[in-house]
């Protein structure tokens, strides 16, 4: 039992699952009337003061949140995305960023517009001081000589300003080698690696720039890469990798997918449904849906039985803390694109996010100019779940925080709307992960008290 507003999770029985029919925090005396004749009164009446302590505890009926006065503020400036390279070496069949170029001339940025967006990303961060920034594309080892200027400029401001900032990057894996993995580890990046699960499957949609499957080349060299770090992938002085799937119309069977990564040698892993609106052999569409909330409780199961077996591993959208969530404004705002996260194209034009680089009407300005456009960092800032009409009703709306601004732009035009599909996808997935989370907190409380 979920209560909405405190993000509590409670493992009730079957009477207190019948009780919460009709309780509704005041009317103890119509659940009794209700279910005298299925259970005991005595137990009702006991139940009944079990669920009001949890309302004394604000985690039943817990109150409204209310949305903090910052919001009307001007942001700051946590992270960065810098488009290093808007170009690529795949082709992925559903990129959203056509082939890494946007829509744009295929170009990477110049050592000199990356030292400004670290000029800028300091500039706007105000007292704050942890501060992260992700190397993106495109493929952003096409364009190592400006990732390795721009990380050593990061580390001069750090000591001129106090400030740390977490480097992060993207990479399909292609140009890996024993240099550039060296490199990142030294400086201590947490890397994602771009991986869609069977060889079959990834070689389908994520060829080469001529045509050929890239399977076989990026999983040797992800290999390499995990093995290079001393923790393994799930940590590495800090930083982390993790391995990031897409599942297309082509494979919602894509708890295999998630199953072969594993049993590759891969223990930290994420599987995204992919976002597409005129691509009818990959997209996912409203028909799909009963197929894929199927898959999610055939990946849940495979989950659990690999935990039980002792090969457990990390599923990114599994995770999720049951007693100690996100802050009120991280509940509100997810990702805090467009005021608390910017992208910077390889020209140094400022966008809300990587998603919308190309997309002019949200063209914020420009590291030279500074933003610009006043109008959407605020707009942004105050399209929080709240303020989203078909989110208000919704019980997942605080773990969401609202869905993609980008992707209820591609479909309506209005970040105020919401994707549908993925909508539908995330309640789904959030189910599983809440009886993930609870199914292992009863099992941990069960050997503590053994």
């Amino acid at each position: 039992m979920l209560d909405i507003n405190s993000g509590a999770v409670h493992v009730v029985d079957k009477m207190i699952y019948d009780m919460m029919d009709t309780f509704d925090g005041t009317n103890d005396e119509d659940v009794v009337a209700a279910l005298r004749g299925t259970y005991p009164e005595a137990d009702l009446r006991e139940a009944l003061g079990e669920l009001h302590e949890l309302m004394d505890q604000k985690e039943l009926f817990a109150p409204d949140i209310d949305v903090p006065p910052t919001f009307r503020q001007s942001g700051i400036v946590k992270s960065l995305c810098l488009m290093i390279a808007q170009d690529c070496n795949l082709r992925c069949k559903y990129c959203f960023g056509d082939g890494g170029s946007y829509g744009q001339e295929r170009a990477v940025m110049s050592p000199e517009t990356g030292r400004k967006a670290v000029d800028f990303l300091i500039g706007k961060s105000g007292p704050r001081k942890h501060l992260e920034m992700d190397f993106f594309g495109g493929e952003p080892l096409m364009n190592m000589k400006t990732v390795k200027a721009v990380t050593e400029y990061v580390h001069q401001r750090e000591k001129e300003t106090g400030k740390t900032i977490k480097l992060t990057m993207t990479t399909n894996g292609m140009l890996l080698n024993d240099e550039n993995i060296k490199w990142l580890n030294d400086n201590n990046f947490a890397v994602v690696l771009s991986l869609d699960g069977r060889k079959a499957v990834h070689d389908a949609v994520r060829p080469t720039a001529g045509g050929q499957g890239s399977y076989d080349r990026v999983v040797k060299n992800f290999h390499k890469f995990v093995d290079s770090r001393q923790g393994g992938s799930s940590d590495y002085r800090g930083s982390y990798i993790f391995l990031r799937g897409t599942y297309t119309h082509k494979n919602l069977d894509f708890t295999k997918d998630v199953l072969a990564m594993r049993d590759e040698g891969f223990d930290t892993l994420s599987m995204e449904p992919v976002v597409l609106k005129d691509n009818p052999e990959l997209a996912i569409t409203e028909e799909d849906l009963p197929r894929v909330r199927e898959e999610y409780d055939r990946l849940t199961k495979a989950y659990m039985d690999a935990h039980k077996a002792g090969k457990g591993f990390f599923f990114f959208h599994f995770n999720m803390d049951l007693s100690n969530g996100p802050c009120v404004a991280k509940r509100l705002s997810g990702c805090g694109a467009g005021h608390e996260y910017m992208a910077v194209a390889e020209n140094g034009d400022l966008y809300p996010c990587h998603q919308f680089v190309g997309r002019e009407k949200y063209r914020l300005g420009s590291l030279d100019e500074g933003v610009t456009d006043t109008h959407w960092p605020q707009y942004f800032r105050e399209s929080h779940v709240l303020n989203k009409p078909k989110c208000r009703d919704c019980w997942c709306r605080f773990f969401c925080s609202g869905g993609c601004h980008a992707n209820a732009d591609l479909f309506h035009g209005e970040i105020r709307d919401v994707y549908e599909v993925g909508c539908e996808i995330q309640r789904k997935r959030l189910e599983c992960a809440l009886y993930v989370q609870a199914m292992l907190a009863l099992e941990k409380q069960a050997k503590e008290n053994n």
